[in-house]
């Protein structure tokens, strides 16, 4: 299991350049079509879960494996080799020592037995995060499991806070018993939009993801935007065949929603009403993108995947280039 956690440690740090790259272009490319941020974040989701990758001298990540297995395992005086040589310089020499130090008195590597011990802690918090997964699943049905069917896949339930989808292989849209219906068409052109989407497959699977890299806060960081994006594509999808008072109404829906409760948003297998104030701001102020930022939009997620799915290849290494450019 210590080479399994390791494993999934290394690919980690490999994905945190990718997020740190979507995020920079999610503020780019902040006038592109919202639909073009679900795909950025699905090229971080492929570093993330995929277990080998491409050389090529384009790639930017400075190094695919930081701390490898037969380091921690049989190295007196382990590194890392993070691709940036400003870093291992700082960290090595002490790194080196206090492990060095470790095995003399125990003779045993202690890195090794520390990576043993992250495992295991590892293992417990992806078990922690799936039961969580299945505990608000099964309490969310069970306070919709009276609800009634009104056709079409719609249920109306007095349990039911506010409007959501639930389910991944036939998802349901529930609605609140006091929704007027000049709401529920907005909502229930937003609900229809995930399920078309394919969206109730993409959050479950965003949040297997997540639970196999709980230990890092950028894949939080990057699973709390990608849920924020998915709803800002939706809105997107249904807004723009509407008119101007139409998005109003929308807007008007919108709202009204967001006074409900939000226990709906904690579960990773239901979509409710989340992140409503910028959503709100964004329908208001829809425009038609251009033909060219899409293009350009387009083009940013192809390069992402050319630059950031690869590894560096044999020799180069960009943090070497970085550290000649400065002493020169």
């Amino acid at each position: 299991m210590a080479e399994l956690f390791l494993k999934i440690f290394n690919m980690s740090l490999a994905a945190s350049w990718v997020i740190l790259a979507v995020i920079l272009l999610r503020l780019v490319l902040a006038r592109a079509p919202k639909w073009i941020n679900p795909l950025l974040w699905c090229v971080a989701g492929i570093r993330l879960v995929c277990p080998f990758s491409v050389k090529s001298a384009l790639s930017l990540i400075p190094s695919a494996e930081v701390l490898s297995a037969e380091t921690v395992r049989y190295d007196p005086e382990p590194v890392i080799n993070s691709g940036l040589q400003f870093i291992d310089n700082a960290v090595n020499p002490a790194f080196g020592e206090v492990f060095a130090a470790g095995a003399e008195a125990t003779s045993v590597n202690p890195l090794y037995l520390l990576t043993v011990i992250a495992s295991v802690v590892w293992a417990a918090g992806i078990a922690a995060m799936l039961a969580w997964a299945l505990s608000s699943w099964l309490g969310l049905r069970s306070r919709v499991s009276t609800a009634v069917c009104e056709g079409d896949n719609i249920y109306r339930s007095e349990f039911a806070a506010e409007p959501f989808v639930l389910g991944v292989l036939r998802p349901r849209i529930y609605l609140p018993m006091g929704l007027a219906p000049e709401d529920a068409e907005h909502v229930l052109a937003h609900e229809r939009a995930h399920i078309a989407r394919r969206d109730t497959w993409a959050k479950p699977l965003g949040w297997v993801i997540l639970s196999l890299h709980w230990f890092n806060p950028l894949v939080w960081l990057a699973y709390v935007l990608f849920c924020r994006d998915i709803e800002f594509a939706c809105d997107e999808r249904v807004i723009k065949a509407l008119t101007p008072s139409g998005r109003a109404g929308y807007s008007d829906a919108l709202l009204k929603c967001s006074t409900a409760a939000r226990r709906v948003a904690a579960c990773p297998l239901a979509f409710g009403e989340s992140g409503v104030k910028s959503r709100v701001k964004g329908v208001l102020n829809y425009r038609k993108p251009a033909f060219w930022l899409i293009v350009v939009a387009i083009a940013a997620v192809i390069a992402l995947a050319v630059f950031f799915l690869t590894d560096p290849a044999a020799g180069a290494v960009p943090g070497a280039r970085m550290s000649f450019r400065v002493s020169r």
